[in-house]
């Protein structure tokens, strides 16, 4: 959420900004808001020059009351009953704009980063780099639950039955390899100095419209039903709203936090082949990178995150690329993000694994999140998050990256990073 002070100072810029975004239809946003806040300052400076005629009114009332003049104490009574309705009235006037503007003001995007290329949705990102040789086997790759299946690893079946479309139950090796890659993810971070922390898989409504955009809230949360509570899409949700409301001493920043969570999400997509089996799902668990520096860092951050999940899945023996989202793939509170896409030997292309993202001050704004510089003045902090890992999607290119047939039976390579955590294993084979 942008200042609704810079949006006033710079209108035009803002809506410059919109017009990057191909979001026209929040143009008239930014005329609505500045007239809201004008409206508001008006009422509340007329607020202030009554509070202050109060004041003095009531030392001249006793001053005639003592003198004797009752006839002219009692107008001046009157008067001041008449402006304390008008009061009364401006303050019930101030708060409904309050709540008007910030209304308003969440639904204005975020300034982006100049570096964030010009473009209208996922088509026009832009691959900014490649890491590791792409793979094709000279054997046919099944798809990835049908690999899941040989190992007796998974039954959608099943889990259809207990909870609907979109669930899974993951069993033996695989189950186990899906544990243990979170487990390397975590021991992972917290080797590069982020505090390992599991959040509360619940969030009030608060922290969501701190987090988020209203349209990303509608489209993943789920609501507890009778409750002011929503399921967390990912850790950062609770991970960022710890800090709500905070004033912490420039001296302790950065802060640097992994967190494990499950995630829950509305979305379920139908389209095509990475988008079955499960590549999008209702329930799945999460490693998640947070921090929250100081604004002059926070780019620093951004490239320093982004290049952890580069590194983590290439001693994975993955493949992956970067992709720098343009301005129109980018959320409303986002200032600049990468996504890391992994190779895929089966579709013989890249799909998403990781999201990195600088927020600028947008959630620190909303939530309150203020840093006290060590010359006592006070700013908001920057935000970031990025995606460890994520395992249905990590698992769908670790198996397939990994994958190996003698002719007869198929396994999985264990590369030496992931192997303590497999008991030794070095690779899994097809039941």
């Amino acid at each position: 959420m942008l200042d609704i002070k810079f949006v006033k100072d710079n209108p035009e810029l803002v809506k410059e900004n919109i017009r990057k975004k191909f979001k026209d239809n929040k143009l008239p946003l930014v005329d609505e808001a500045v007239a809201i806040y004008d409206e508001k300052r008006d009422a509340t400076n007329r607020a202030s020059e009554l509070r202050s005629n109060r004041n003095k009114y009531s030392k001249q009332i006793g001053a005639l009351m003592g003198q004797g003049k009752r006839e002219e104490a009692e107008e001046m009574k009157d008067l001041v009953n008449r402006q304390a309705d008008e009061l009364k009235e401006l303050e019930r006037k101030e708060a409904e704009l309050e709540i008007a503007l910030k209304e308003i003001m969440m639904k204005i995007p975020n300034i982006v980063d100049p570096s964030v290329p010009v473009g209208r949705n996922d088509e026009e990102n832009v691959e900014v780099k490649r890491f590791g040789e792409t793979t094709n086997p000279d054997f046919e790759i099944p798809y990835h639950t049908d690999i899941m299946a040989k190992f007796d690893g998974i039954d959608k079946e099943a889990a259809g039955k207990v909870a609907g479309e979109g669930f899974y139950y993951l069993m033996g090796d695989i189950a186990r390899l899906h544990s243990a890659v979170l487990s390397y993810a975590r021991d992972f971070m917290i080797d590069k100095g982020f505090t390992y922390c599991v959040p509360p898989f619940m969030i009030r409504s608060n922290v969501v419209t701190g987090v988020m955009s209203f349209e990303e809230m509608d489209a993943m949360m789920y609501k507890i039903e009778g409750e002011d509570l929503y399921l967390i899409g990912t850790s950062e949700h609770s991970m960022i709203g710890k800090f709500i409301d905070t004033m912490t001493p420039e001296s302790e920043l950065p802060l640097t936090l992994t967190s494990y969570s499950p995630c829950f999400r509305k979305e379920k997509g139908a389209h095509g082949i990475e988008e079955r089996g499960i590549y999008r799902i209702h329930q799945f668990e999460k490693q998640e990178m947070i921090v929250i520096c100081k604004p002059e860092e926070s780019m620093d951050w951004f490239n320093k995150m982004w290049s952890y999940s580069v590194e983590l899945f290439r001693s994975l023996d993955v493949p992956v690329r970067t992709l720098e989202c343009c301005t129109g793939d980018l959320a409303d509170l986002k200032v600049k993000s990468y996504d890391v896409e992994a190779w895929s030997p089966k579709q013989q292309k890249y799909f998403e694994v990781c999201s990195c993202s600088n927020l600028g001050d947008a959630q620190a704004r909303r939530l309150g999140i203020r840093v006290k510089g060590e010359d006592g003045q006070k700013y908001l902090a920057h935000t970031l998050n990025n995606t460890v890992i994520a395992p249905p999607r990590m698992l769908i290119a670790f198996l397939e990256n990994n994958l190996e047939f003698d002719g007869e039976k198929y396994s999985v390579r264990i590369p030496k990073a992931l192997r303590v955590y497999m008991g030794g294993k070095e690779k899994i084979e097809e039941k």
